[in-house]
């Protein structure tokens, strides 16, 4: 199981990403401040690092110099409010692996975590590109989803949608995991375009595949 180092002092935005993470399988550490995040990821035992820049105690890119000025090659994905593209540039020559700016889209932080996990652990040609269960077949790489053999044509919130079900297939995804996963942290929680969006799939995928789990949330049938 990957180990995961979240350097970020904003609670929400910490709390946010622990629960995304670790409902994908990985486990979390926040490091608050700078001290701390550099004493953890220079402790080796974490597989990535998600560094914002303001952190409390020493400047971010001020971390990032330290860290690779002493050899560490622990992939780190930059998650900065700073937007100007100085930053941007001297966090990616700083020896950042991926820089993202907030608000930023949980899916696409999870894709950016796992491109960079492969790269730095996984055997090359063995990265999961095809997810399929039953008579529904999903293509990461084409972003193509068939059923029955058949293409059916869905927008990107429910392609991300079915992603999350299918990798989470047989377990009961809560509608506060699922808008966190697809719609972001700074989503309404009391909106129910979770309950739209699954109304949906039934017509494109088919009408038993997702099944209501009364007061929990939905579950893909495996």
């Amino acid at each position: 199981m990957n180990r995961i180092l979240i350097a970020e002092d904003e609670f929400r935005i910490a709390s946010f990403l622990e629960k995304g993470l670790r409902a994908n399988g990985f486990t979390t550490v926040v490091a608050p401040d700078a001290p701390e995040a550099l004493a953890m990821a220079q402790s080796n035992d974490f597989d990535l690092l998600i560094l914002d820049l303001g952190l409390p105690g020493k400047d971010g890119l001020q971390v990032l110099e330290e860290l690779r000025g002493q050899g560490e090659q622990l992939p780190i994905i930059i998650l900065t409010a700073r937007d100007d593209i100085s930053d941007k540039v001297a966090g990616l020559e700083g020896g950042a692996d991926d820089y993202m700016t907030k608000p930023f889209r949980f899916e696409e932080l999870l894709a950016r975590v796992r491109l960079q996990l492969r790269k730095s652990h996984l055997p090359k040609g063995k990265e999961e590109t095809v997810l399929m269960v039953g008579n529904v077949m999903l293509d990461l790489r084409t972003r193509r989803v068939r059923v029955n053999g058949e293409l059916v044509e869905l927008s990107a919130r429910e392609f991300t949608l079915t992603e999350i079900l299918l990798r989470h297939r047989g377990q009961v995804m809560s509608r506060e995991q699922l808008l966190n996963h697809v719609w972001g942290y700074d989503y309404d929680p009391g909106s129910n375009i979770v309950d739209v969006y699954i109304g949906y799939l039934r017509k494109k995928l088919g009408g038993k595949l997702i099944e209501t789990v009364r007061g929990m949330g939905y579950r893909f049938q495996a």
